[in-house]
């Protein structure tokens, strides 16, 4: 049994749920961070000292193995469960997934990180048009960016879906979800859509923003 803790919100617990549900992985998931609570609470930061979301513990035969960060955890569970499928065996596809799974955290996320609070953590009055127009400045090159490079191949990392798909494709599903006018990015939404016919996305990509 693969423990986790986080509430379905986040984007971040999401991809630990679609990657379980990629793996066939029996998932217990506690609701936690928000108004959920428990990642202030003393046992959870003995775990997670960040008291952030998502937490996994997932019993192996070495004893549990404790894990935050999530992009890490995707990594761990494909390892473990998908070598030479999820996670790539070949170091030069391994490598390039690894790459735009960075990318994700380090690029992608933070440029529109702003524009999401703003449409939908935020109350209609209380919103900042001029932040929401700095993210959407940031991110409209990115997605062009992953729009280009999706136009030379059918997956991030080569011609067959791996770990690297679904960081991003959590990370898309929530910029497509916000209220806004965007460009046409053809090679994006091809994969996109090929990403939300995935029995292992239900209840991922398929969930309005929160």
């Amino acid at each position: 049994m693969l423990r986790l803790w986080g509430r379905l919100s986040s984007i971040n617990v999401r991809k630990v749920v679609w990657t379980a549900q990629e793996l066939g992985l029996a998932l217990q998931r506690t609701d936690a961070g928000g108004q959920f609570g428990i990642v202030r609470e003393p046992h959870y930061l003995g775990l997670n000292p960040n008291g952030l979301v998502p937490l996994i513990e997932d019993e192996s035969d070495g004893g549990p193995v404790v894990l935050w960060e999530s992009n890490t955890i995707v990594r761990y569970l494909c390892a473990r469960h998908s070598l030479g499928r999820l996670y790539p065996e070949a170091l030069p596809a391994r490598f390039a997934a690894e790459q735009w799974m960075d990318w994700q955290q380090t690029a992608l996320n933070p440029a529109g990180r702003q524009a999401f609070m703003q449409w939908i953590r935020t109350p209609a009055a209380e919103r900042d048009a001029a932040l929401i127009a700095q993210s959407v400045a940031a991110t409209e090159p990115l997605m062009a960016l992953l729009d280009a490079h999706l136009a030379r191949q059918p997956y991030v990392a080569g011609e067959h879906f791996t770990m690297a798909d679904i960081p991003l494709g959590c990370e898309v599903h929530r910029w497509f979800g916000l209220p806004q006018e965007r460009p046409a990015w053809p090679h994006l939404e091809r994969w996109f859509q090929s990403l939300q016919t995935r029995s292992g996305a239900c209840g991922v990509l398929d969930q309005p923003l929160s």
